[in-house]
């Protein structure tokens, strides 16, 4: 009788293997409508960003400088544990940021969950959409738009920890003095979003 062993070095698996068989996966979870998180990477003019999306909307938009384990892990423990990379769900946000990028699109119209924020810190996100293209607000403004007008330190906060840069604006919101503040992303990224809405010949 002879010993059949099962070597897998003689069935290797290749990276397109494996990145087939992550689509079908992510495919037959989003059928089965067990896909609580979908998320996939896009590069843009700010570096890699990281879209995650619920059934309800974009859900996340991570700069690379967070670390992306560290948000999906956060995403998984917030969320939903049944998180997997999935471009379809993402396609039109994907599609809207590269018109946004590319100077095509002024407004984001999209579906949004802001499940990551609660309180007066999803106040604050919820109004700033309301800061048009090519506008800045202070942080002062702010909190008098979402009828606080003491809370500039809270605002501060709130567009500190926005989980949905760039689609949610916070970039738009400054100083008093009309210095940049803070940025998630990192001041080199707030420059370039403002720089991108300026009007031209401003």
């Amino acid at each position: 009788m002879t010993d059949v062993t099962n070597d897998l070095t003689d069935f290797p698996v290749t990276a397109s293997d494996l990145a087939r068989l992550r689509s079908r996966l992510a495919d037959d979870a989003e059928a089965s409508g067990i896909l609580d998180v979908a998320y996939r990477t896009v590069d843009s003019p700010i570096g890699p960003l990281l879209l995650a999306a619920t059934p309800k909307g974009l859900v996340r938009v991570a700069f690379g400088r967070e670390d992306f384990d560290t948000v999906l892990t956060a995403l998984a423990d917030r969320v939903s544990p049944r998180v997997l990379e999935s471009r379809p769900r993402l396609d039109a946000v994907a599609t809207e940021l590269d018109e946004y990028f590319s100077g095509r699109r002024q407004e984001f119209d999209l579906p949004l969950d802001f499940t990551m924020s609660s309180g007066f810190r999803q106040d604050v996100q919820r109004y700033l959409p309301h800061i048009g293209y090519g506008q800045t607000q202070s942080y002062k403004q702010v909190a008098e738009g979402v009828g606080n007008p003491k809370a500039v330190r809270a605002v501060g906060t709130a567009c500190a920890t926005n989980p949905l840069p760039v689609v949610v604006p916070c970039h738009r919101v400054l100083r008093s003095d009309g210095s940049l503040g803070g940025y998630l992303g990192g001041l080199e990224a707030k420059t370039l979003l403002l720089d991108l809405e300026r009007p031209s010949g401003s």
